[in-house]
């Protein structure tokens, strides 16, 4: 008789009631996204209703493929659809559904998401019947295609990507939030065939196997390269599992009044206490996360919608509040209607963490002791601002936005080959792509500094470098790289890779040569660490902090 594997029941959990009374998870048995998910849907918060395979399934996955999976998802359907009065797989109402990661440790960027899953030939009629938005339902669909192939196949995105610039080129179109429905919808039949042709079998119709496949990928990318590389990095155990975390959708890619966003409740690179955000209008969260995707001045959400906007500064207090730390907040914005998506605690400089400390107390949000804590890992006697002295012959090669302060000097390197190589030969290294992913991960470690022409400053790559306490400068429009030549062009610019350049995270400048760098050391902020641990009776500072 084969052998059964069972995972206890109360490994599933809700999304959407309140955690308060007997109905309480812990991150290590949800991960932190639906730990989190559940604390802010539990204050009130606009969350999306779901669920959560916790992190017991991941372990039992990687153990034995946990065959009964499928049987797992079927059963908590029944609730979700309840809940949100849409069917899974429905003729009419269908209901599309997330399927993200959730480690107990924040990993940003490391594991896997597949969005929109549910839609076929069947319930795209049904979508496009509920919506009346043509856009939407063919916008969804290419991205499900995309995603499938690229998260449960493995199957690179190249190919995509062609197809989408080819369909801009030939209507000459900037960004794919340009095309209409017409244009979009026979790119979705292009990616459908192109899907078939790289996997070597048709999109799969039945909604549950979707789902399914979707669930198996999301546990399989906690053992992807990047994954274990954070890991290590970050000495993180390789049993802790990640949950998956199931969610209806919510469409930020559903016209003007509808995008994506990032925010954190405060500055990440200088510690400022002001809303630090990053929104793209009709698009999807993954888009502005990836680093793909460049941000522009229309896509100013306070400007586009201010009761959002309004009520985002509301969110970032009552987060603030409720966790007690500076958070990172994920949203979308769907028809001019706020959901929040994720929270964690904001990755930040040492710098900005020293002033979130020290204000903090100031404000009464936190106790002295906790700041401490919060601070022991931090080489304090380390933490200084450099600030760049720039000659007036000095060249200005380029202006990018600034996603960290700082400043780094180092030599071009194009790739992370190339970042490793320079860094193992004992030279500083400014890794230029692009755009920076999470799959360099190994260039980012070894880099002083990251430069892109796409991204914006809240993207999962720029967020690891900025907790790394990296210079990194984002969305530099002027920038364009030959790799077959091995060389960019910075305006009228042209450098080869191993050249030396300079990054100036106060300016988001970027300089020729390696220009004199002065430091200045937080005195007041150091005085204030001081003067809590004379309180305390820990001993100060190793060096005179006035």
């Amino acid at each position: 008789m084969q052998k059964r594997h069972h995972t206890p029941v109360q490994a599933i959990y809700p999304i959407g009631r309140s955690l308060r009374g007997t109905d309480v998870a812990d991150p290590a048995s949800v991960g932190f996204k639906a730990y989190n998910l559940m604390r802010m849907s539990a204050i009130g918060l606009p969350v999306p209703r779901g669920f959560v395979l916790g992190t017991a399934h991941c372990r039992a996955f990687l153990k034995h493929k946990l065959p009964e999976l499928r049987g797992l998802l079927a059963s908590q359907l029944h609730g979700l659809e309840a809940g949100t009065g849409l069917v899974f797989g429905g003729e009419r109402k269908p209901l599309l559904l997330s399927v993200r990661s959730g480690a107990p440790v924040s990993m940003p960027g490391m594991l896997e998401t597949v969005l929109d899953v549910g839609l076929n030939s069947t319930t795209l009629r049904g979508f496009l019947r509920m919506t009346g938005n043509p856009r939407l339902v063919w916008d969804s669909w290419r991205r499900l295609i995309l995603s499938f192939a690229e998260v449960v196949h493995g199957v690179p995105a190249d190919e995509f990507d062609r197809l989408l610039a080819a369909a801009l080129a030939e209507h000459r179109l900037a960004t794919s939030r340009d095309l209409d429905f017409h244009q979009m919808k026979n790119l979705a039949a292009a990616y459908l065939d192109l899907y078939a042709r790289l996997v070597g079998a048709p999109f799969p119709q039945d909604p549950l196997d979707q789902l399914e496949a979707a669930a198996r990928a999301v546990f399989r990318s906690w053992n992807s390269d990047k994954a274990v590389a954070y890991r290590r990095m970050h000495g993180l155990a390789d049993d802790l599992g990640t949950a998956v975390t199931v969610q209806r959708m919510v469409f930020g890619n559903a016209g003007g009044t509808s995008g994506s966003g990032v925010a954190f409740t405060r500055d990440p690179a200088s510690g400022e206490n002001r809303l630090y955000l990053d929104y793209l209008g009709n698009a999807q969260g993954e888009d502005i996360v990836s680093g793909r995707r460049s941000l522009s001045a229309s896509d100013d959400l306070a400007s586009l919608l201010p009761p959002v906007y309004k009520e985002i500064e509301q969110v970032a207090q009552q987060l603030e509040h409720e966790f007690r730390d500076t958070q990172e907040f994920e949203f979308t914005v769907q028809d001019g209607k706020l959901y929040l998506l994720q929270t964690r605690g904001g990755k930040r400089t040492p710098l900005a963490a020293l002033r979130m400390a020290v204000e903090q107390v100031a404000e009464g949000l936190i106790e002295p002791a906790t700041a401490l804590e919060r601070l022991a890992h931090l080489d304090l006697d380390g933490i200084e601002s450099p600030r760049l002295q720039v000659d007036d012959d000095t060249p200005l090669l380029a202006t990018a936005n600034s996603a960290s302060l700082g400043v780094a000097s180092g030599r071009i390197a194009l790739d992370v080959e190339a970042a490793q190589r320079m860094a193992q030969a004992g030279e500083s290294v400014i890794l230029v792509r692009m755009e920076i992913a999470t799959d360099d991960i190994a260039g980012i470690d070894v880099a002083a500094g990251m430069l892109t022409a796409y991204g914006g400053r809240t993207s999962h790559a720029a967020v690891v470098a900025r907790e790394r306490n990296k210079v990194c400068l984002v969305g530099c429009a002027a920038l364009s790289i030959d790799l077959d030549k091995r060389r960019l062009t910075l305006a009228e610019h042209t450098l080869a890779e191993g050249d030396l350049i300079c990054l100036d995270g106060e300016s988001g400048h970027i300089y020729a040569g390696s220009p004199r760098i002065e430091h200045e050391r937080p005195l007041a902020l150091l005085a204030e660490v001081a003067r809590w641990k004379a309180a305390s009776g820990l001993a100060g500072s190793s060096r005179d902090s006035g």
